[in-house]
């Protein structure tokens, strides 16, 4: 495992980010398509914004990954910025003023809330303690409130909240989750799920709506999703909390896992050591990922 080291007369920044998945293709910067036609991306529209603000290359690495459709409220992401070039647009001294710039050049769906200093060993991705997703859905008749509709997902059955509970507490712990995740090459399926539960959060303006809060050291591709899918189907009554047990003894994608809709998902939260620890959490890190490869 290659962890990024600091860039030699550059400090490291840390930025916070909030946005609206609908109309992105997910985090990652993607090759143009044959024809040229250049994909939406979180990364490519943040990294485009840096570059022309600071006038040198942006490379962000950030914690987690979105897929199309989703959101975030707490993602965290990193770069290294030349000290030179801060010194020249006078914020080498308060990186926060980043934040009212960045604020001109974005598009409204994406906002970095928040630019700090950072320990010049900090990674946003491998320095992570934890992610927290929540994921919102709403079972009333009519559907989803219209000023919701972008990040709230329906699902057209009534659900019973316990069932749906007796699931989540079945995929606490240590697992292998190769059933819920699209299986990507050289890549371990073993998650620690710290904390899921589901809470009804229906309001006057809002009934019939559930919330799914999912805390893990680390989520592999459509984990979230899949594993919200199969609350829903057990809470609806289509199929018995056992048959989610089962599905933690395959080692391999099941085709009975469904998927429940990228807009309803929502990254809330990232959590990191303080900066006196975050050497032996990068140790920590690299160590665990080592030996997974080794093992592979």
């Amino acid at each position: 495992m290659t962890l990024a080291q600091p860039v030699k007369d550059s400090l490291r920044l840390r930025l916070d980010i909030a946005y609206d998945g609908t109309d992105f293709h997910g985090w990652a910067r993607q090759k143009p398509a044959a024809d040229g036609t250049a994909t939406r991306t979180v990364q490519e529209t943040l990294e485009d914004a840096l570059s022309t603000i600071l006038r040198v290359p942006a490379r962000l690495t950030v914690a987690g990954r979105t897929d199309a459709g989703v959101h975030a409220s707490g993602q965290v992401a990193h770069l290294d910025v030349p000290r030179a070039s801060l010194v020249q647009r006078s914020i080498d001294g308060d990186p926060g003023k980043l934040v009212p710039r960045l604020a001109k050049f974005l598009p409204e769906d994406v906002r970095v809330t928040k630019v700090a200093m950072a320990h010049p060993l900090f990674d946003a991705r491998f320095a992570a303690i934890d992610r927290t997703y929540v994921y919102r859905v709403s079972t009333h008749p009519s559907g989803v409130l219209p000023t919701r509709v972008r990040d709230t997902a329906w699902w057209p059955r009534p659900i019973d909240i316990e069932r749906m509970q007796a699931v989540a507490d079945l995929v606490v712990g240590l697992n292998d989750f190769a059933a819920f995740c699209k299986a990507r090459p050289h890549a371990t399926t073993v998650r620690e799920v710290k904390e899921m539960r589901w809470v009804e959060a229906s309001t006057s303006e809002e009934p019939c709506l559930y919330e799914a809060h999912i805390r893990a050291d680390a989520f592999c591709w459509n984990m979230v999703r899949a594993l919200v899918a199969s609350c829903l189907h057990v809470g609806a009554g289509r199929r018995d909390p056992a048959w989610v047990e089962g599905l933690l003894e395959k080692r391999e994608r099941s085709p009975q896992v469904q998927l429940a809709p990228a807009k309803g998902l929502t990254l809330s939260a990232v959590t990191y050591p303080a900066d006196e620890d975050v050497a032996a959490r990068l140790a920590v890190t690299r160590d665990k990922r080592d030996l997974l490869e080794r093992a592979d």
